[in-house]
């Protein structure tokens, strides 16, 4: 049997959601680094600078890579963008999903609006994005979904945020089990609070620094801590499958 450990990651194909800045542009860039084929999502017009500029940095080096828009929350969209990664680079080794977005707010405050569009980001687009990778993914295939530390916290103020990314931990120990015979292992990363503009709006000073304060060295998580970890499960760390990983500093732990 050839085990991942022995395949390079050049001319692996990738689906990067999110990519167009924060930790999904930096997993991009690293990947096309080491020579891999990576679809560079975004999800509107304002964003698609961005992810030309990642796609950019990336066709200059070694790797490829093209952008493609999509609303993640849409299961039709996201069909059309997995058929256009295989259609344009022929397979699909990898897809890693960094999409996501926080509410910080009492939940008796919480309208139905901001619930139904926390789930559809969160959660729905994170299933169907699972669900239209595991269909083309190749045999040894690796599927990662970015989560939140919050997962193990015992805090207020994050029930529609840390509740709609809850349910992704179920979606990926089942999907774990059901590719059993494939060689493909489905894990999930949970990062800290990430020192980017992602973080930020949502909090004060009060609530950054005792974020700060709950981790090892007082310091926020940053996304050049959580890049080594994605490569690992795309490659050495192959036999992790059904799993979530705290990648916090000591945040917090389960």
């Amino acid at each position: 049997m050839a085990y991942p450990s022995d395949n390079p990651l050049s001319g692996k194909a990738a689906f990067v959601g999110g990519a167009s800045r924060n930790l999904g542009a930096l997993i991009s860039t690293a990947l096309g680094t080491e020579g891999a084929l990576v679809a560079v999502h975004y999800n509107s017009d304002s964003s698609r600078a961005k992810a030309e500029d990642v796609v950019a940095r990336i066709n200059g080096g070694p790797g490829e890579a093209f952008a493609v828009q999509a609303d993640l929350t849409r299961p039709a969209e996201v069909e059309r963008v997995f058929d256009t990664v295989v259609d344009r680079f022929g397979r699909l080794d990898y897809s890693v999903n960094t999409a996501g977005m926080v509410l910080k707010k009492p939940l008796a405050d919480i309208t139905e609006e901001e619930y139904d569009r926390m789930f559809a980001v969160n959660c729905k687009a994170a299933f169907f994005v699972m669900r239209e990778a595991a269909r083309r993914i190749e045999d040894g295939g690796r599927i990662v979904t970015v989560l939140t530390s919050l997962l193990a916290a015992y805090t207020g103020l994050y029930s529609a945020y840390a509740g709609s990314k809850a349910p992704v931990e179920h979606f990926t120990r089942a999907l774990s089990k059901e590719l059993f015979g494939r060689n493909v292992s489905v894990n999930n990363i949970a990062p800290g609070p990430m020192d980017t503009p992602f973080f930020y709006p949502a909090e004060d000073p009060d609530s950054i620094a005792y974020h700060k304060s709950s981790a090892m060295n007082g310091e926020l998580t940053r996304i050049e801590d959580i890049v080594p970890w994605v490569r690992h499960l795309l490659t050495d760390g192959w036999w992790a499958n059904g799993q979530t990983l705290f990648l916090n500093g000591g945040y917090t732990t389960r």
